[in-house]
């Protein structure tokens, strides 16, 4: 039995996440401009290593069983009519409509294009430029920019790598001064140059960079991992500004609903409901959403299951590879700060396949 139209706008983590968990009891529609999902926590490595190109692409076909998924870029969600309107102009009914468009990360974290062609065109454009650098920068001391930095290093011994971050330490976000003094040794160990308190900018003459104090770094090689953008423009265009708040994310309640609409929900990066922007609080999310879109969905009754607060998540487990062979987790210890575990785990958990068996499953794929 299905109890109504949802229609998922966006087949990241999060949208994928409440498609598949709504397929059993409703009419999902899944809307993605993308013909496959993308995999982006395998994007670092593919943008650098040509044997990863194609790993971070799994296709949609086998994610639900009854619903169904639409290429397309929607362009407004029309609340009177209960429709999500796109751009060709076909219009998908629902009873529930879901914002999980994400976020649009630097590259080469990033899907370029609307093809998995343009996308592996554009990851070999990175590793031939990688390959041919003498100097490679990376902005940005993030778990995104050392887990870059470390990539390029393995993948280019013989180049220069160069690592500018605008902080005081490495991972300074994470809140865990030990991780970011593990991370500083192992880029030592191999050679990477970190720059700290160090902002930069691009300098006056191409291929130059200039930081703060007016220091000019020449590279000819550069990536910014310096934080990502919400994907809203598309709601900012189609008449819903009230919905975002001034960073540009859809503003929700505890229930993860946009304010004032009982049946429009918004999940992972692209709400507000965390400031933590990683898969695991997106999936959280989804999970949270999917209950409350069933218990809306259900007729009132004695029965009916009253809907659940979200509680934003402010420390998770993070794991940051150092390549496919080391890296570091860091557990959340209540009262104190991050334990932070060694390689065997990060190996195990994430660095070696990116935990890209683990996403194939959930698509409906083997783990190969």
């Amino acid at each position: 039995m299905h109890d109504g139209d949802v229609v998922v706008i966006g087949g990241g983590y999060a949208g994928v996440r409440v498609a598949k968990r709504l397929d059993a009891t409703a009419r999902v529609t899944l809307v993605d401009r993308k013909d496959v999902f993308f995999h982006r926590i395998a994007a670092l490595r593919a943008g650098v290593r040509p044997e990863w190109s194609v790993t971070p692409f799994i296709p949609y076909d086998r994610l639900l069983r009854g619903g169904r998924v639409v290429r397309g870029k929607a362009v407004s969600i029309d609340t009177a009519e209960r429709q999500v309107v796109l751009a060709t102009g076909e219009r998908l009914p629902y009873d529930v409509a879901v914002i999980a468009t994400g976020a649009d990360y630097p590259e080469p974290a990033r899907f370029t294009g609307t093809t998995t062609e343009e996308a592996v065109k554009s990851f070999a454009g990175h590793q031939s430029a990688v390959a041919g650098a003498e100097h490679v920068l990376v902005v940005g001391g993030g778990p995104s920019g050392v887990e870059l930095s470390a990539e390029i290093r393995l993948a280019r011994p013989d180049a220069r790598v160069t690592l500018a971050h605008s902080g005081p330490a490495l991972l300074h976000s994470t809140g865990s001064a030990r991780a970011g003094r593990k991370a500083l040794a192992w880029l030592e160990a191999h050679d990477v140059e970190v720059r700290l308190d160090s902002f930069m900018s691009p300098g006056n003459d191409f291929g130059t960079y200039r930081d703060a104090r007016g220091n000019v770094i020449a590279a000819d090689l550069s990536f910014w991992a310096t934080g990502t953008t919400p994907n809203t423009l598309w709601l900012r265009l189609g008449g819903h500004r009230d919905w975002l708040n001034p960073a540009g994310h859809v503003k929700v309640d505890r229930m993860l609903r946009v304010e004032g609409f009982p049946n429009v929900f918004a999940v992972g990066d692209v709400n507000d409901a965390t400031e933590l922007k990683i898969t695991p609080a997106a999936l959280a999310q989804a999970d949270l959403a999917a209950f409350n879109i069933r218990s809306y969905l259900q007729s009132p009754g004695r029965h009916r299951k009253e809907p659940r607060l979200y509680r934003p998540v402010h420390r998770t487990p993070l794991i940051v590879p150092f390549g496919p062979a080391d890296g570091i987790t860091l557990l959340p210890v209540p009262g104190g700060e991050n334990a932070v575990l060694g390689s065997r785990t990060a190996v195990l958990a994430k660095s070696k396949t990116l935990m890209t068996p683990y996403m194939r499953r959930q698509l409906g794929y083997t783990a190969t």
